[in-house]
């Protein structure tokens, strides 16, 4: 369509989609004056609240005072055998869930945003409609700018009796507790989910179908943790795909591509994830997508349409709440500022809820040799304090990848308890530029799994 339609609201930017990026660009340019409609479908607070990061660590907490009780008798607790109440965890969850819900259409509120209950859809660069979901009557939104932010969407794997299958959305709110799991996949939600309900009590087998785990990741994070989740007791099966799915009153079937079969209550999906633009007519109005159905935008989030801009999952980068925030940020000025604000792209903080976590910033040995080529690396393995008495084997790993002309820390990488907690503070030295002399000359905090960031001295290799 052109622009033929009768507007019913008119603004400066249209946002589709109330997740984390979306949400933070409509606040960020309501406060510059911006008349700004945001439209959305489902719950407010995207993936990340609703059915991802915050559940997902509330999860991990939960399952880490199972590890508490057993590791208790070591600290003079006497033992004990608690029992996990599954239906009272949900239950809270979806309290906190909807609490923080409330939040965000309060901070859209609060900032003048007119939030749109409905499914959006471009009928032109400049014109949005957006069905309600109330009474199925469709407004029409005008946009000198539009914002894409509708993230994305669990991806299943396409073999026979898939539909069997669960994906990450549904893990949270299973009706029963699954004795015995099954979890298709290698990357960090696989992982994590992984290392979450065994932690709560699931006998876990995790697929992979190559060789390691963390595909992306610096390589010796993905080889440290097999050995740690194998530790924990997670039954890593490197090599191996299902090929089909059955189902019977005994449950599922898993039939593996060796020809084996496992049994299962629940089989997880977690073999990536698209971007939602089904039916929201970019490639209609000209925008350019990429072949996984993402829009296609440069560094500062702008389409090849001067009107059309995206951000967060729907995209094709890094699929991280953070990530989201800052291009919306950078979108935001370049629109209605002095278009002077970036971030960079080879610096994300990030953390895998995996048992033990997994912190990460910066460039993986492999990606930094290709870059700086002669680097120094140095690595520690060691016993955490804690478990000296906790008579767990669990140890932790922690590494850095130096540019040897430079000397600048150019990639920070950590397997071991709160590891997010702890490459978080790293990263602001890291973002400044900081090199190996200036970890050498900081005083550590002793006794802290941190401090081993600036108590490594001698490399492990030097080319």
């Amino acid at each position: 369509m052109t622009g033929a339609c009768v507007a019913d609201l008119e603004v400066d930017l249209m946002v589709l989609g109330a997740g984390s990026g979306g949400v933070r660009a409509a606040r960020l340019a309501a406060q510059r004056g911006v008349r700004v409609a945001v439209a959305e479908m489902a719950a407010t607070g995207g993936t990340c609240v609703n059915v991802g990061c915050i559940p997902k660590k509330l999860y991990s907490i939960a399952a880490h005072y199972a590890e508490a009780f057993a590791e208790a008798p070591g600290f003079g607790w006497p033992p004990s055998s608690p029992v996990l109440d599954w239906e009272r965890l949900k239950v809270r969850r979806k309290a906190e869930i909807s609490r923080l819900n409330g939040v965000y259409e309060g901070l859209l509120e609060g900032s003048g945003v007119s939030l749109l209950r409905g499914r959006a859809r471009l009928l032109s660069p400049h014109e949005v409609g957006v069905d309600s979901l109330d009474d199925g009557s469709t407004i029409t939104v005008k946009a000198a700018h539009v914002l894409v932010a509708t993230g994305g969407h669990p991806i299943h794997l396409a073999i026979p009796g898939c539909d069997h299958a669960v994906v990450s959305d549904q893990m949270f709110d299973l009706p029963t507790f699954p004795k015995r799991l099954t979890v298709v996949g290698a990357g960090y939600i696989a992982c994590e989910m992984a290392s979450i309900f065994h932690g709560l009590g699931a006998e876990v087998t995790q697929l992979i179908r190559g060789d390691s785990l963390l595909r992306g990741f610096d390589a010796d994070i993905g080889r440290f943790l097999a050995v740690e989740m194998r530790k924990k007791g997670v039954d890593l099966r490197f090599g191996r795909k299902p090929a089909a799915l059955g189902h019977s009153d005994a449950g599922l079937h898993v039939h593996l591509d060796d020809g084996s079969m496992l049994g299962a209550d629940t089989v997880l999906m977690a073999t990536g994830r698209g971007p939602n633009t089904h039916g929201l007519g970019l490639a209609e109005i000209g925008v350019e997508m990429r072949p996984n159905g993402s829009v296609k935008v440069d560094a500062r989030g702008a389409s090849n349409l001067p009107s059309i801009h995206a951000v967060g999952d729907v995209t094709d980068g890094p699929q991280l709440t953070p990530v989201a925030l800052a291009q919306a940020g950078v979108v935001v000025d370049r629109l209605f500022g002095d278009g002077k604000r970036s971030f960079d792209p080879t610096l994300i903080p990030t953390a895998v809820f995996t048992h033990p976590n997994v912190g990460t910033i910066g460039l993986a040995e492999e990606a930094a040799r290709a870059r700086h080529g002669r680097l120094q690396i140095f690595r520690s393995e060691f016993r955490p304090l804690k478990h000296t008495l906790s008579d767990s084997d669990e140890r932790s790993m922690m590494k850095l990848v130096v540019d040897a002309a430079s000397d600048k820390v150019v990639g920070l990488h950590m397997v071991g308890a709160e590891a997010g907690e702890i490459v978080q503070g790293f990263a602001v030295a890291m973002g400044m530029g900081a090199t190996k002399a200036q970890f050498d000359a900081t005083l550590g905090i002793h006794p802290t799994m941190a401090e081993e960031l600036v108590t490594m001295r001698t490399p492990i290799s030097t080319d």
